[in-house]
């Protein structure tokens, strides 16, 4: 295809989501909180494509992720921005950046209220909302990469439980953060041609990354992840009752979020929510169905009638049995494609949902493949899987998750030529 006609980022992943062809497979690099790559992925890549170096922003520090620059939107050929909101997943806003060395010797920014001082063992401590007159959230073990959620859980009094304890962290959008997310797909939308994701406020449903609320100073209910798991057959109606509610404010909460941008992004992820091991679910179909599939129509069946959006379930592992049940919830899009995991045969899920459900993942293995195979192994399982996936044209490509740190950059480079957004050498 001549340069004149070759489409445009946006239009491209456009079409893919509306399963029709496109001139080559949409790339996704950075585009969600679940396409990313560590900080010192980043950073390296960087470096080896000849770009400008300097230290990375971190764009979302609970999973350090680093920023993707425009000059590296650029040099990757991806096809898809984020618009994260303006607060991080511990509370405090992602402004006044300031340097910071990771335990692997990477240069980068962090926000403020990022708290850079070691413990005396070493571990980096994260306080929710930057407040250190509060116990802290979040760990990262000394030579770590990544934050663990810090459990706070109050003790449990059963005849107390108040589903509202569960919902302290759902609330209506301000004009502050509507402003916000105004600006910013505006100049996204405007100085790009990008297609454009975001996260839906609020419409995650027991999302285990969630449930501790590492950006709320103090927790009450139930905010332990083991405990949140028993609940799921011990208590359901108390989490029905929170779902019921938070689908609520979620969708008074899309209304407004529609306002402020309208039909300028095109993707919002709502659900990260993972119901399944990489052997088997831990979510049966029925439990499904009766927990999460209504409150997960309720919001898509507002997006739907309301937007010209498309919405993502992010589920990893063995969740082929649920696929179905997430297209009749009316989810468009699922993420990440785990293709290792036990049931998820690339050729099988096309077959059986290619029409169904748009895959956005599923282009190269981030356990095994991207991280210790060879150049030649990287760039033949993505031509395999790019060839697989684009069967029925409702493909874009990323990675299976996030890129992980110690992912040789050289083999980021061959995923980028396999899928054809970065010339071979």
């Amino acid at each position: 295809m001549s340069m004149k006609n070759q489409m445009t980022g946006r239009e491209r992943v456009v079409k893919a989501i509306n399963h029709q062809s496109v001139d080559r497979v949409p790339l996704d690099l950075g585009g969600t909180a679940f396409t990313g790559a560590h900080v010192s992925v980043v950073a390296q890549l960087r470096r080896r494509l000849g770009l400008k170096e300097g230290p990375v922003k971190v764009s979302e520090m609970y999973q350090m992720l680093g920023e993707i620059a425009p000059d590296l939107q650029s040099a990757v050929g991806t096809d898809v921005a984020v618009l994260f909101g303006p607060k991080n997943m511990f509370g405090f806003s992602n402004a006044d950046w300031k340097p910071w060395r990771t335990f692997d010797g990477t240069d980068v920014l962090v926000p403020g209220k990022f708290n850079t001082t070691p413990e005396p063992n070493g571990d980096i401590l994260m306080y929710p909302q930057g407040d250190h007159s509060v116990p802290p959230s979040g760990r990262m073990p000394k030579g770590g990469f990544y934050f663990d959620a810090i459990i706070r859980q109050e003790p449990i009094d059963e005849s107390k439980l108040n589903p509202q304890d569960n919902l302290e962290e759902f609330h209506p959008l301000g004009e502050g953060t509507l402003r916000y997310y105004e600006k910013e797909a505006d100049a996204l939308y405007r100085n790009t041609d990008l297609a454009i994701a975001t996260g839906g406020p609020g419409t995650a449903l027991g999302d285990i990354a969630m449930v501790p609320a590492v950006g709320m100073k103090h927790t009450k209910g139930i905010r332990d992840i083991e405990e949140w798991y028993i609940s799921t057959a011990a208590r359901r109606g108390y989490l029905i009752e929170v779902f019921s509610r938070q689908s609520d404010i979620a969708v008074e909460n899309l209304k407004r979020l529609y306002q402020a941008v309208g039909n300028k992004i095109q993707i919002i992820w709502m659900d990260g929510t993972d119901l399944a091991t990489q052997t088997s679910l831990f979510c049966s179909p029925d439990t499904y169905r009766e927990l999460y599939k209504p409150y997960h129509k309720k919001m898509n069946d507002w997006v739907h009638a309301n937007t010209a959006w498309k919405t993502m379930k992010h589920c990893c592992g063995a969740c082929e049995p649920l696929i179905g049940e997430f297209a009749e919830a009316g989810f468009d899009i699922l993420n990440p494609v785990q293709c290792s995991a036990t049931g998820m045969d690339p050729q099988q899920l096309v077959e059986k949902y290619g029409r169904k459900i748009v895959f956005w993942g599923g282009g190269v293995d981030t356990q095994k493949v991207l991280p210790f195979g060879t150049a030649e192994e990287v760039k033949q399982q993505v031509r395999e899987r790019v060839k697989i996936f684009s069967k029925y044209h409702g493909f874009v490509f990323a990675a299976i998750h996030n890129i992980q740190c110690k992912t040789p950059a050289e083999n980021v480079v061959a995923m980028l030529e396999a899928v054809g957004h970065l010339p071979a050498k």
